[in-house]
């Protein structure tokens, strides 16, 4: 069941009752309306994605289905037998336990080890079999991770369940779990996802990650959830179509919508190869849109603000501590230039911005030279929150910067580059120390913003921003004039401002990929798994040791080979099972069967007994 702004319908699933069904369930805190009568079901295998502005219940619906909280009124129904799994946006872990605990409880190795679900789990979040990129591995812990490793340990939870089992729970609710990870584990986690089989309810604000799982989108707006079929490319088209035929937004709300929807169907081809929506219908509605922006135009406004030289590194080397990152680079950052930075953790993506910014003050890195261009006014939106007065008011706090700010040929109020951000009417007049944490996010962006630098450095600008902040913000982005690093493992956003991309890959050196962010997964897959330069003490002075290192490719190269014939074996046993039970009354044939059962299963202990033996 679900609610439109008119009317409330019905949807009846004659094949197979709902998993769990809400029955004009309402829930109210003192100062807001969460839901409002709301009726939603969730069906076996479906995939729905929640979106919505922080604040308007996205996550307490979660916690609704999931029973960890009660509705005001109506109630929550789940289907006799079903189980669920929930990933909060906090963990009950204890903090005593080891992640191996945690996991598998005192099941023994070799009890688990054999789901091919459980080592995909250990390999995507953890680099393999024996969690490498945890300080101890599996006997890490859990009191000692990071805030990273804790989350990740979580979601590994939800994914493995019962390992004893085929599938993890009936249901999945998953709060922001693309969390933590970088751009080649969300590509895993949706991957793994999308061959379960369990039913999948999400809460993020990753767009890129949900067209890529989901197959109906939960709206939640101000008490109502309205229902989309497809990902998030369909529920583009189908708002806009909406609010277009209902006249329920603003024109300029609706020409947003028609430009995020032009850059979808014209973008890079990851974003419109899962595509669900109707193409006619979006075709016909951008006819006339135009690029999101005049990429030459910009260029040109960019060098006369900043002149030809931005940044030019000569023969650079960037270090942290006494590890080298980078060496003889040699890069040129010019005016107008948008790049996506992208790379593993510790590869110097952070450091090779804090290289240049502090060329600014004539500080050079260790070796080489980083020369700056004399008008270089940069602003940096780091992951720190800024400090700032709690008496302040919101469009105080950003008319402190500024009163006015030119973007492009614009020029905008405090005021309204506050309301773009998502503070409107009365929203402008909070004091800061009543601010959330995504709040501040925004605060921070728009002071940054009203400062007018000509260079920006955005390391994780999406951190605690909802879809609508998110494309507020690249709306914003299209028309500023400047040179722009980009660092965020949000592929959608990169893919969204950024024209070009440049990776460090671990070998130190800076490398640009004329295909984006698919060159880039490619490129890692090719390279295997890599340890985490800040997951122990000794990660980098094993990953100096060639011998190894070669080591361990031989060792994985073979557990895959492993993997995949028994996989073929496990299969043929099938087969066999299959046809002893068609010739039941065939004695020859139950015999012949039977010495071939006997080979398959033979041949399966002793792939089983050599992996193990590898994977110890």
């Amino acid at each position: 069941m679900t609610r439109s702004s008119a009317s409330r319908v019905v949807l009846v699933h004659v094949s197979a009752p709902n998993l769990v069904n809400l029955e004009s369930v309402s829930k109210a805190y003192p100062d807001q309306v969460i839901l409002d009568a709301v009726s939603l079901g969730i069906g076996a295998g479906q995939r729905v994605g929640v979106v919505g502005r922080n604040g308007d219940g996205k996550s307490t619906l979660l916690k609704l289905i999931g029973r960890t909280d009660e509705p005001d009124s109506g109630r929550v129904v789940h289907t006799g037998g079903t189980t669920v799994a929930v990933l909060g946006q906090t963990d009950s872990l204890d903090d005593t336990a080891t992640v191996r605990s945690e996991l598998f409880g005192d099941a023994d190795s070799h009890e688990w080890a054999r789901s091919a679900r459980v080592r995909s789990v250990l390999e995507g979040l953890f680099g393999g079999l024996d969690a490498p990129v945890l300080p101890e591995g599996l006997d890490s812990v859990i009191g000692v991770l990071s805030g990273g490793e804790r989350r990740r340990t979580d979601l590994a939870r939800v994914l493995i369940g019962d390992a004893s089992h085929a599938e993890p729970a009936d249901l999945l609710l998953l709060d922001e779990p693309t969390n933590h990870l970088d751009i080649e584990g969300i590509a895993w986690l949706a991957r793994h996802l999308n061959i379960t089989k369990s039913a999948i309810l999400v809460v993020t604000h990753d767009r890129w990650f949900l067209d890529e799982i989901a197959d109906r989108i939960w709206d939640v707006q101000r008490g109502d959830v309205y229902e989309y079929d497809g990902g998030y490319s369909a529920y583009v088209l189908a708002r806009a179509e909406r609010e277009r035929q209902a006249n329920l937004a603003e024109d300029k709300r609706q020409n947003l919508m028609r430009k995020e929807l032009a850059w979808l169907r014209r973008g890079p081809k990851a974003r419109t190869s899962k595509s669900k929506f109707r193409i006619d219908a979006a075709n016909e509605l951008i006819a006339n849109e135009p690029p999101p922006r005049d990429t030459a135009e910009l260029v040109s406004f960019a060098t006369g603000r900043l002149g030809k030289t931005v940044f030019e590194a000569k023969d650079v080397t960037v270090k942290a501590g006494d590890q080298t990152l980078l060496e003889h680079l040699d890069w040129i950052l010019g005016p107008g230039k948008r790049v996506g930075l992208l790379g593993v953790n510790g590869a110097g993506k952070t450091s090779l911005l804090r290289t240049l910014a502090e060329a600014i003050d004539d500080k050079q890195p260790a070796a080489g030279r980083v020369k700056v261009g004399r008008t270089v006014k940069l602003a940096w939106l780091t992951q720190h929150m800024e400090d700032l007065d709690g008496s302040w008011r919101v469009l105080e706090a950003i008319e402190l910067v500024a009163k006015r700010v030119q973007f492009g040929k614009k020029e905008i109020s405090a005021g309204q580059l506050a309301e773009r951000l998502g503070f409107v009417g009365g929203r402008q007049r909070t004091f800061v120390r009543d601010l959330s944490g995504g709040q501040r996010r925004r605060l921070q962006v728009a002071r940054l913003l009203m400062a007018e630098p000509n260079v920006l450095f955005l390391d994780e600008p999406t951190n605690d921003l909802d879809i609508e902040t998110l494309t507020q913000l690249e709306d914003l982005l299209d028309d500023w004039a400047g040179t722009m690093i980009v660092v965020s493992h949000d592929r959608y956003f990169t893919e969204r401002v950024a024209d070009e991309t440049w990776a460090l890959l671990g070998d130190r050196t800076l490398r640009n990929l004329p295909r984006g962010i698919e060159e880039y997964l490619e490129r890692r897959a090719e390279a295997g798994p890599v340890r985490s330069v800040s997951s122990s003490s000794s990660s980098a002075a094993q990953e100096k040791s060639p011998s190894k290192a070669t080591t361990d490719r031989a060792v994985q190269k073979e557990l895959g080979k492993l993997e995949r014939r028994l996989v073929k074996v496990e299969d043929k046993i099938k087969d066999v099972h299959a046809g002893m039970a068609e010739s039941a009354t065939d004695p020859e044939k139950l015999t012949e069967l039977g010495a071939r059962l006997a080979e398959l299963e033979t041949e399966r202990d002793e792939i089983e007994e050599r992996w193990m033996e590898l994977a110890d």
